[in-house]
C-alpha cells in the first residue's frame, strides 16, 4: 500500500504459490473514504463492494471477465506510482532475488528498502 506520493505506507507478504488478492483485504482492511487505486487483478466484485460499503472511492481497472464498471481513467493512471515503488526497491539484489529463507527476514529487508525509498 502508498500514499498519494507513491511512498509505502503498508507491506504485507504472501505465500509464493497465491495471489494477492487474498490477503488485499487485511491490507485494506482500515481503510475508510480513500481513491483505491489497483490493477484489473484485484477487480473481484467482493472487495469492490467491501471498499464502497466503507466509502471508498474504486479505480480499479476492468478485468475482462467481470461486469464492466466506469473508473477515473485519470487517477487510474497515477497507479504508475506503485509501479515505481515496486521497481526501485528490486533496484536492491537481496530483495530482487529474495535470498532471505524466513519470511520475517524478508519482510524486514523490505521494510528497510522502503524506509531508504520514503526518504530518498
Amino acid at each position: 500500500m502508498v500514499d498519494a506520493l507513491g511512498n509505502p505506507v503498508r507491506l504485507e507478504l504472501s505465500p509464493g504459490q497465491t495471489h494477492e488478492m487474498k490477503v488485499a483485504s487485511d491490507l485494506l482492511a482500515d481503510v475508510v473514504d480513500a481513491y483505491v487505486v489497483a490493477d484489473s487483478a484485484y477487480s473481484s466484485a467482493a472487495l469492490v463492494g467491501e471498499l464502497e460499503g466503507r466509502g471508498c472511492t474504486v479505480v480499479i481497472g476492468n478485468n475482462p471477465t467481470h461486469r464492466h464498471r466506469e473508473i477515473d481513467t485519470h487517477l487510474y493512471r497515477e497507479r504508475f506510482l506503485v509501479e515505481n515503488f515496486f521497481q526501485r526497491i528490486k533496484r536492491w539484489r537481496r530483495i530482487a532475488m529474495r535470498f532471505e529463507k524466513l519470511a520475517r527476514n524478508y519482510l524486514a529487508f523490505l521494510h528497510l528498502a522502503s524506509v531508504l525509498v520514503w526518504l530518498a
